[in-house]
This record gives structure tokens, sequence and C-alpha cells, in this order.
């Protein structure tokens, strides 16, 4: 049994709002653009050449994908700074060996059949515990660790931030391409990820930890799971660190738009316990309804519509970002978060330069140059 008293405890004594941000890089080859099997060599040059870094990378899979952890912030904008710091220790490692970082959902085309699957005992077991489903996810997002004190109160912020996250996603939707083909999506990511990998996407409703470790304890009492982090859920409690994970994003092209959009998702994250604290009203939505705004943030991103799940209407996808900064004001006032929306995410853009003309090696070749110049643009001090 995983010990779900512990993992009580460790929410009891955790601390509001502190902030931990997680982002993915692809690998590649600096000429070709295509992934490279890079990931042993830079994580064992950050171990040689730069301590801090070795302290901030990690493995996620694929021998061609690289994380970057900014690790625990005591405020957002702590955090945001440490990952600044660590983004750019990173991209100057890759670029001192002859590796190029890529921030999209999804890899334009570099095949899965290709990747190797990271060779330690933790991948090894995923690899064999999901064979096709671990193997085709060859995909790239932004998770952010939000600290919530108490055990009940970390999953009621879960069980309100449930119909938050279609949003959340057509927000961030930067992965229209796949397998050398425009997929027709706006987040391909989300397809081959959230809807293929198992207790992923929407959970239920759990209502109070009681609850939610009954099931933890039912998944490892049938040998369904052996860690809770085979909870692949797109929000999560985290066991170890006592804190909301929110895992529906797109890795965001630019070090901008990463940074604004962790920020909102703070912001949302400390308004559903703002709002639990205050009692205020909360339907919980089934969730084969919030499934269908997850479809529609999946296929159309900003360029749809979303349902209001409330009223039970349609409203335009573009207005969503303007309906959670004025949900999230009070968090925000109290946070001193400055959360400024770009006009357009990333798919957008990408399916403008597809419209004009433009090639999907091209449009990647452009996205990627943009990564290099944002990430890897703060200053490093020793």
């Amino acid at each position: 049994m995983l010990d779900m008293a512990r993992a009580r405890e460790i929410f009891e004594a955790s601390e509001d709002f502190t902030v931990g941000l997680e982002e993915e890089f692809g690998i590649l080859d600096p000429g070709t653009l295509a992934l490279a099997h890079r990931f042993e060599a830079l994580r064992d040059a950050a171990q040689a050449e730069d301590d801090v870094l070795a302290e901030a990378v990690a493995g996620e899979l694929i021998e061609s994908e690289i994380e970057i952890r900014s690790g625990r912030g005591a405020t957002f904008a702590d955090a945001a700074a440490r990952q600044a710091e660590h983004r750019t220790r990173l991209f100057r490692l890759a670029s001192g060996h002859e590796a190029s970082l890529s921030a999209t959902g999804t890899h334009p085309f570099s095949t899965w059949q290709e990747q190797r699957v990271i060779d330690t005992e933790h991948y090894r077991r995923v690899e064999e515990g999901l064979q096709y489903v671990a193997r085709r996810n060859n995909t790239f997002s932004l998770h952010v660790h939000v600290g919530i004190r108490g055990a009940d109160r970390a999953i009621a912020v879960c069980d309100r931030l449930r119909p938050v996250l279609p949003e959340l996603l057509a927000l961030s939707a930067n992965s229209i391409f796949l397998d050398g083909r425009d997929s027709g999506l706006q987040s391909a990511r989300s397809q081959i990820f959230t809807k293929s990998f198992p207790r992923c996407g929407i959970p239920d409703a759990f209502g109070a930890f009681a609850e939610y470790a009954d099931y933890v304890n039912f998944l490892v009492r049938t040998a369904s799971i052996v860690e809770h982090t085979q909870l692949w859920w797109s929000v999560r409690p985290h066991h170890s660190f006592g804190t909301v994970e929110i895992r529906i994003c797109d890795a965001q092209t630019t070090a901008e738009e990463s940074t604004v959009l962790a920020g909102l998702i703070v912001a949302c994250a400390a308004q559903s316990a703002l709002d639990h604290d205050d009692d205020v009203p909360f339907e919980h939505p089934s969730r084969r309804l919030i499934e269908e705004n997850l479809w529609r943030a999946i296929r159309y991103g900003l360029d749809g519509r979303l349902i209001d799940l409330g009223r039970g209407e349609e409203f335009p996808a573009q207005a969503v970002g303007d309906r959670l900064l004025a949900w999230t004001a009070p968090a925000r006032a109290m946070l001193s978060l400055d959360v400024s929306l770009p006009a357009e995410n990333g798919a957008q853009r990408q399916r403008r330069a597809l419209a004009g003309g433009a090639s999907i090696e091209a449009v990647f070749a452009a996205e990627v140059s943009e990564t290099q110049r944002t990430y890897a643009g703060a200053r490093v001090t020793h």
C-alpha cells in the first residue's frame, strides 16, 4: 500500500501557494531539427559542469526529451526567477553539446518509432505496463505545482479546478503538427497523451481526502499501480510535495508565454482555495460534461466555442482568458500576480504562418528560433 496517512500529513503541513514549475523540451539535432537521443549526454554534462543545473534537470520518458524544474519557490515570482536561471543554464549547456531545444507540445516530423525510452527502472516499468501507449507518447508540456495546506482542502481545490482544465488547455494549445502532417487539431499532444494514458485527463470529483485515499488504496490492492505518479490526471494531489499539480497545458514556444500561463494557473489554484474557504457555491459538473469542453479545446482551441457548463450555453473560446482573469482577480491581487495574456496562442500563430504559405518545417524552425531566443536570454548568476 502507498502510505496515504503520510500523504495526509504532508498536506496538513504544507504551505499555501508555494510554487514549483516544470517545463519539458524536445532535444534536437541543430542541423536538421529532428529529435535527438541526447538526454543522458546532457544530464551527464550538467552533473560534470553545473551543480545548479544538475539538481534542476530530469528525464521524461524518452531520450530526446529533457525537463527543467524550478524547485520550490516561496512565491510565484521566486519560482519564476529560479526557472529563468535554470533555463538559461540548460540552453547554454545544450548549445555547448551539439543540441538545440524545442518547446511545442509535439514534434512535427520525428516519428515515435525512432525514439528510445530512457533506461531506468521507472521508465522500463512504464513502458512494460503501457506498451504502445507509452512509446507513442512523444509529447512536451508545462506542469505547475501550487502548495495547498490541508489534505481535504487540496482535494477541494482539485475538484474545483476540473471544469477549468479545458479552458487552460484552449489557452495553451501549441501542438498542431504530428507525423509530418497538420493534425487538424490545436493540441495533438492532448489527444495522444491525455486521451490515451490510463487514469489520465479529467478525474472524478472526490469530495474529501478519505474518498481519494480509498480509491488509491483500491488501485494498489488490485495491482493497478505501485506509485502515486501513475495517476496521470490533468490535475492531481502530489503526495511528496503537498501540492496540487496542474498538468493540462502544452509546452509554450516562448519563455514569456510559459511564464504568463504559469502565473494564470497559480491564480486559478489559489482562487479555487479562496472560494472553498469562503464557501462559494460550486456545482461539480460530471466528467462527461467537462469532456465535451476538453474535446473542443483539443480540436479547436481558441478558434472554437466552449460551453459554460453552469448555464448550458456556448461562448467564444477566445473569451476564456478574460473570463479566467475576472474570476481570479482576488487571488491575483493577493499574490501580486501580473498576468497579461498574449493576443494569440502558439497553435493560432502556427496556423497563421501555415495559411501564409510556409511549410511545416519552416513553421517549426521559426518556433524553435523563438524558443532559443527567449528561453536562453536571462542572465546567469554564479
